[in-house]
């Protein structure tokens, strides 16, 4: 399964490890990891919460996920994206992609998490001592998408 959206944490070296079984070709490995910060705006977070459309977004990171093997020479790829409740420190997502070359894999990974930061749909809300928030749209997302060309219009259904 090139995509799972799960509660439970992930072991990024057994994902890897997965990707590269039996895959002599593979030259390369690219990894994103995103974590929960403490802070975020200067604001102090001890909480944030995922909340997705189960199925929905699913079929959105796949979408994601062939539009890369499309574009790229590609081995393989896999997306883990946690929901629930996470705290600081808390690992959240995870782009790994494995290729023949360290240029293909690189542009692939950078790529699905631009694309999953903007199309993909997540809701996340952020607690602090001040009280809890949710997080909009950043157009610095939006940004980062756009230079792959053919994006999208910046997702515009609230926050994320």
């Amino acid at each position: 399964m090139p995509v799972r959206v799960q509660t439970e944490d992930f072991d990024v070296g057994v994902e890897i490890t997965r990707l590269r079984a039996g895959r002599p070709g593979v030259g390369a490995v690219a990894a994103f990891v995103g974590t929960v910060r403490d802070l975020t705006d200067g604001e102090g977070v001890t909480t944030m919460t995922l909340e997705h459309y189960p199925g929905m977004t699913e079929r959105a990171l796949e979408a994601i996920v062939d539009r890369a093997r499309a574009r790229w020479d590609l081995d393989d790829l896999v997306v883990v994206h946690r929901v629930g409740e996470l705290r600081p420190l808390d690992q959240i997502v995870l782009v790994a992609v494995t290729s023949a070359h360290r240029g293909d894999a690189f542009a692939a990974c950078a790529f699905v998490m631009d694309w999953l930061k903007t199309q993909a749909p997540f809701w996340k809300k952020e607690a602090g001592p001040r009280g809890a928030r949710w997080v909009d749209a950043r157009e610095s997302d939006d940004a980062a998408a756009a230079r792959w060309g053919d994006v999208p219009a910046p997702n515009a259904s609230g926050p994320r």
